[in-house]
């Protein structure tokens, strides 16, 4: 894993202050959990650079994420729902994979296309899931036309990748980049790496995609490919200063070779973070729906697909604008997600826009939240 620079690593400051203070607030969690049980799975429909799939979502349930369990990203609770030890076995991940296929059969009429796995961490940190079972889950799913892995861009090389693309499946990689703004993600997010470790790993993966192209074994020519995660407001940033660096971010993902889709995730308030402590001493306020409507409108014509799910939308922990219009613009978001077609928005109106718009006229970093 890199290592942050000296401008945001000095002893009891920047990222280390942080680590201090996250170490602390995880100390909290008191819940265990079964390493053969999956923290979560669901079938759902997305947007790929071949049309829309339907998706098995898979969350393994594994050690959690290195950087986490060193203090980790101000937003991120994802850390508290893993295995306790920070291991979980070959044989125990393959059984997850085993209630997830179990629970696909059962709820679906055939077998979705595209398949997402998710480790709350990196599935391509081999402390998390090990080389055997990484080439085990891609024989599994060798089948299928798309498979997403998630991973910090330490861990992305193309020999990793080939685990996949040597099948014939188009293979992605979802890297939590969170801002393409270095600063923002140092002090507001605490992660470690600078954009340009995301553009090497862009790299890893266009070369994977060379490579795939030109396997002789496979009947037909696989792809690799980044999916960048950004972060929709992170703490410390106002509604206004959130969004601007949100367009920004997008515009500079999309100018990436190798990076082909860009998913905007509005912040929700999830436990043992600091955004949760921010949260409950009146310090933050997730991004309205309206910023994230905006965000789409304005960066629809850039060269990648740019999606958002806002999860926990129209909670007061979540994304959300008065609760009176919160299911129809998210709605309206999902719409855009399989369409890209911003014309959707003009479909949807309230007076809170109005409130919102007052918001990131005058909200600034030193007097937010403006409205709760």
């Amino acid at each position: 894993m890199s290592t942050p620079t000296p401008e945001v690593y000095e002893q009891g400051k920047g990222m280390d202050a942080h680590n201090q203070v996250m170490r602390e607030i995880r100390s909290r969690k008191e819940a265990s959990y079964d390493p053969h049980e999956p923290t979560r799975v669901w079938l759902d429909e997305d947007n790929t650079p071949d049309g829309v799939k339907r998706s098995l979502t898979i969350i393994l349930n594994t050690g959690g994420c290195r950087w986490a369990r060193a203090g980790g990203c101000t937003m991120c609770g994802y850390v508290a729902e893993s295995v306790d030890g920070g291991s979980v076995s070959h044989d125990a991940l393959m059984d997850q994979i085993d209630v997830c296929l179990a629970h696909e059969a059962d709820n679906a009429d055939e077998p979705a296309t595209l398949i997402k796995i998710y480790t709350s961490g990196s599935f391509l940190d081999e402390r998390e899931v090990g080389a055997e079972t990484r080439r085990a889950i891609a024989e599994t799913f060798a089948d299928r036309e798309r498979i997403v892995v998630e991973s910090l861009p330490d861990f992305v090389d193309r020999e990793k990748i080939a685990d996949f693309t040597q099948y014939g499946i188009d293979t992605d990689v979802a890297i939590g980049l969170e801002t393409a703004t270095d600063r923002v993600r140092h002090d507001c997010v605490n992660k470690y790496f600078d954009f340009a470790d995301f553009e090497d790993a862009c790299a890893e993966a266009a070369a994977a995609d060379a490579e795939a192209d030109a396997e002789p074994d496979v009947d037909r020519g696989a792809s690799a490919g980044i999916k960048a995660y950004l972060l929709m407001k992170p703490p410390f940033l106002a509604e206004s200063e959130a969004v601007e660096d949100m367009i920004s971010s997008i515009e500079r993902c999309a100018d990436v070779e190798g990076c082909h889709t860009v998913s905007m995730n509005p912040c929700n308030v999830q436990r043992y973070t600091m955004v949760d402590d921010l949260y409950f001493n009146d310090g933050y306020r997730p991004p309205w729906l309206w910023s994230v409507a905006h965000v789409l409108e304005e960066t629809a014509e850039v060269d990648a697909i740019v999606v958002s799910d806002p999860v926990g939308h129209g909670s007061d922990r979540g994304p959300h604008n008065c609760k009176e219009c919160d299911d129809l613009v998210q709605k309206a978001i999902k719409d855009f997600d399989l369409r890209q077609d911003p014309s959707v928005f003009e479909q949807v109106s309230c007076e809170c826009e109005t409130t919102w718009e007052t918001v990131m006229e005058l909200e600034t970093s030193y007097n937010m939240p403006l409205v709760r």
